[in-house]
């Protein structure tokens, strides 16, 4: 458990905390202990203990964030509850990026993508991650608020980054630190929600994304939700969509690059899903992403091998038994994603790029599938 009060949180850090998770799971089990960050903590690097955390019983455990992170997000954001809030909440957010919803961003997103391509082409040198941001949050605020006034866009786009930069600080309050501005951007993001709602309302426009769903809302007693309900929310979306999509589409052009024949084999897979259709310059539609296997499976080892969120946090409600342990009420239950889809238990040569591991993947055991 490390030394009094600090525990192995300077281990931790002092080397790549997957390194670090990794070696103690060769020498613990999949199942073991440590503190960290102030905590003392479970660690679960098995499927069977994930789902069990995630899936079977979340009723047992409670998400858990930093008191700082919860200021900046919105303390009625859906992943800072359980129980009913949290499922009402869930249900519209799914409802909002539903299959059915995404099939008609479609052609918008491909408008945004050849925006951004072209933007490109002037030679420059660019920064992959900055530029997929700016892209997953183009396409966050359609998905969150459809067709959105420029002024708008681009006000939430300057107030959001300044939010963002703080979320990691120090959590001071102090003025003119990066943590204190970004508490004074999040007030100016409730402010600008607040226009884009009133408008919304007086103009009835309700349409079919998050922001239709949210505003349109009726519990069992006809209650709706406060504007501050609905403004942490869509902040929360924003927090955990875009740095994962962002990060996600960084990788596969990473993981591309290094395998220049791979590489050609998605460019040509792209070229005869477009050459199947009216033409060269035929609009991207959903039922061409669907004519994409060797695509898909480059994403899904992109997520594998790069596992963008290594683990998560929960906290224990009550005294939970699981498979021979205690789990104290109280202690912190880190799920480990990332040393699950590394471990060759389940998948082969797991520090190899192998998109084609998934050709097989219904012929793969069930406790794979987590």
């Amino acid at each position: 458990m490390g030394w009094p009060c600090i525990g192995e949180t300077l281990q931790m850090y002092s080397q790549n905390p997957n390194v670090f998770f990794t070696s103690r799971q060769k020498r613990y089990g999949d199942i073991f202990k440590t503190h960290i960050l102030g905590y003392p903590c479970v660690m679960l690097a098995s499927p069977e203990a994930a789902r069990f955390v995630l899936v079977e019983q979340p009723h047992l455990f409670k998400p858990t964030y930093p008191k700082s992170k919860e200021n900046l997000i919105g303390p009625s954001a859906l992943f800072f509850h359980t129980g009913n809030y949290h499922a009402r909440m869930r249900k519209l957010v799914q409802a909002s990026f539903s299959p059915e919803v995404t099939r008609k961003l479609i052609p918008v997103i491909n408008r945004l993508a050849i925006s951004s391509l072209e933007s490109w082409a002037n030679g420059e040198v660019i920064n992959t991650f900055h530029e997929m941001k700016k892209f997953a949050f183009e396409v966050g605020i359609l998905s969150i608020f459809g067709q959105l006034n420029k002024t708008y866009t681009d006000k939430l786009k300057e107030n959001y980054s300044i939010v963002e930069k703080g979320y990691n600080g120090f959590p001071t309050k102090l003025p003119g630190t990066a943590y204190h501005r970004s508490l004074m951007a999040r007030r100016r993001l409730s402010r600008i929600f607040g226009e884009i709602m009133r408008e919304r309302k007086e103009n009835k426009l309700f349409a079919n994304n998050l922001l239709g769903h949210l505003l349109n809302f009726r519990d069992e007693n006809g209650n709706t939700l406060s504007d501050e309900q609905i403004a942490d929310n869509i902040i929360g979306v924003l927090f955990a969509a875009q740095d994962t999509t962002a990060s996600v589409l960084t990788w596969i052009l990473k993981y591309l690059s290094d395998d220049p024949k791979l590489l050609d084999a998605v460019k040509e897979e792209q070229k005869a899903v477009c050459e199947s259709g009216d033409g060269e310059n035929q609009a991207l539609t959903w039922s061409m992403t669907r004519k994409m296997p060797l695509t898909y499976r480059v994403i899904l080892e992109s997520l594998r091998k790069a596992s963008i969120i290594s683990f998560t946090f929960r906290e224990a409600t009550v005294d939970v038994e699981y498979d021979g342990y205690l789990i104290p009420k109280g202690w912190k239950v880190m799920p480990l994603f990332r040393n699950i889809h590394h471990n060759p238990e389940f998948f082969n040569d797991p520090e190899n790029f192998d998109p084609f591991r998934f050709q097989v993947w219904n012929a793969m055991p069930a406790k794979v599938k987590v």
